[in-house]
């Protein structure tokens, strides 16, 4: 009884620690967006503007919007990254988003480490995952092919990977190699594209995104039929 009771304290602590940390990130939101930086970083040519006329401070402010943008989900990050190659070209601009992506997701996969790993565990346990996806190796794989697919969200899979057992530096290196791709599309296409041609700039990156997407399901499929969990359903 005096171990249930013990436990029990346990769990709501995690609980409101979690709540917490929920709440913070919430609230800071909703201050940023009653200053206008949320309306200012969607639209792309007023944060290019804004940019413009920050001169020198203009590259700590882009890697710090992008880093928000990932911690912070409601905010895009594609403005911020379209913007990023507009000013300071393909490579320049590739290396800013990486920076500013790359901080941004070791922070989200941080919070939700701390904010809410144990909680995970404590109330479902450590063996509810099939052993394929629990691994290290698959969480890693997992992780960097989400990146490469535009639709699927950065921003929560970073989230998603910290509540999981994957290591940090895995999730770090699998999370860099994973966005070079579409971080140099985008400055690509910042670089080199009005913001009229914005709508083709989605275009391409749901067709790239498909093109990753189609091996990826197929692999998966491979796996799964070799999964004891799909023989059991034959």
């Amino acid at each position: 009884m005096i171990h249930m009771d013990a436990d029990t304290r346990s769990i709501n602590r995690l609980v409101t620690v979690s709540l917490l940390i929920l709440f913070v990130l919430v609230l800071f939101y909703f201050a940023i967006d009653r200053l206008g930086l949320v309306s200012l970083v969607s639209d792309m040519e007023r944060l290019k503007g804004a940019m413009t006329a920050a001169s020198g401070l203009g590259v700590p402010i882009i890697i710090g919007l992008m880093t928000l943008a990932i911690v912070l989900n409601p905010i895009p990050s594609a403005p911020i990254a379209l913007v990023s190659g507009a000013l300071y070209g393909h490579t320049w601009g590739t290396i800013y988003i990486i920076i500013g992506a790359q901080i941004g997701a070791m922070a989200a996969f941080l919070i939700a480490r701390k904010g809410g790993r144990e909680l995970v565990i404590r109330l479902f346990g450590n063996t509810r995952v099939p052993v394929w996806i629990g691994s290290q190796n698959s969480l890693t794989i997992l992780v960097f092919l989400s990146r490469l697919i535009p639709f699927i969200s950065f921003d929560l899979v970073s989230y998603a990977a910290g509540l999981t057992s994957l290591r940090l530096w895995r999730f770090s290196v699998a999370t860099l190699f994973g966005l070079m791709p579409a971080s140099f599309l985008l400055a690509h296409f910042g670089s080199e594209v009005s913001t009229e041609d914005l709508n083709d700039v989605i275009t391409y990156g749901l067709l790239v995104g498909l093109i990753v997407l189609l091996p990826m399901l197929l692999g998966l499929i491979g796996l799964l039929k070799k999964s004891p969990l799909f023989k059991n359903y034959e």
